[in-house]
């Protein structure tokens, strides 16, 4: 029996619909019962429209941090203790020059005093994880998996814009993730030994890499970066995430080499920060199919 979930169907299509229930019922075809929409489903909707708002809200705010993650961890510069400034002519941001998005539009993308320009990497890291927010607790619902893949994803786009500048990826950020791994294996205990498991799974075939090839194959950043994001995901997913991330780092690099004559050393970092991301998101669905379509 076939149950048809109508929240979007027009009027038009609704009387089709019951007429031909009603003409299957007649003729002894078995009738499928339908779900009229209703008040809930309306509620829903605007329920999710405003969970997608404010992780918007948030995660631009979160966003803007990430800004100054990314100027002053490679400049070894304090990041809680000294205020905002131009990179410029060093005046001293006030708090209306701070407002995530807005502060840039309003600026036109200029320093309010020596009118230098501003980056656009600010209100780009500010949107991407304002969009991502909404998108993952749009797909993960408000429970802690949507917490910790929004948290991921700050993680991730940080580390990735320092790894791509600097073929460095903090420990710091690594830790982090390392702390988001150990909250979801202590709200799954059942399933301890996947995460456990996820925690070597390529870690350990990236540190043999190392040792092989004395640190010129891989870095010791990517090393730890797979094993504290395979005790968040677990085996099956971090596996995925690092073949996610060679296909693409292949394919994105090459590119790169073709369009550019910039060095060409690659820096993994931002392509298996993908991989998890992909595979946090979408890899269990990823996993089902492939094993449906060998099966």
């Amino acid at each position: 029996m076939v149950i048809m979930q109508l929240e979007q169907a027009g009027p038009l299509q609704l009387k089709l619909l019951k007429q031909t229930n009603q003409y299957l019922f007649n003729n002894n075809q078995g009738a499928f019962p339908l779900v009229i929409p209703n008040e809930k489903t309306k509620e829903s909707r605007t329920m999710n429209i405003a969970i997608a708002g404010i992780a918007f809200l948030y995660g631009i705010l979160i966003g803007s941090f990430l800004n100054v993650l990314i100027y002053r961890i490679p400049k070894h510069e304090n990041f809680t203790t000294t205020r905002s400034h131009c990179m410029e002519c060093g005046y001293q941001l006030r708090w209306y020059d701070l407002v995530p998005l807005f502060s840039y539009l309003f600026l036109r993308g200029k320093c309010r005093k020596c009118k230098a320009p501003i980056s656009k990497q600010y209100p780009l890291v500010e949107f991407c994880n304002g969009v991502a927010y909404a998108v993952i607790l749009l797909l993960c619902g408000f429970n802690v998996e949507g917490i910790l893949y929004c948290l991921l994803f700050s993680a991730l786009l940080a580390l990735s814009v320092i790894d791509f500048r600097t073929y460095e990826i903090p420990v710091g950020f690594n830790l982090f993730i390392l702390l988001l791994g150990i909250i979801r294996l202590a709200t799954d205990v059942d399933n301890w030994l996947t995460y456990i498991i996820g925690f070597f799974a390529i870690s350990s075939f990236i540190y043999m890499i190392i040792l092989l090839t004395q640190g010129r194959g891989m870095g010791g950043g990517d090393c730890k970066l797979m094993a504290c994001a395979g005790l968040l995901l677990g085996w099956k997913q971090i596996i995925l995430a690092f073949f996610l991330g060679c296909i693409l780092g292949s394919i994105l690099h090459l590119i790169r080499m073709k369009c550019s004559d910039e060095e060409h050393v690659l820096a993994f970092g931002p392509y298996i920060s993908a991989g998890i991301m992909i595979s946090a998101l979408f890899g269990q669905q990823m996993i089902d199919w492939y094993l449906q379509f060998l099966l």
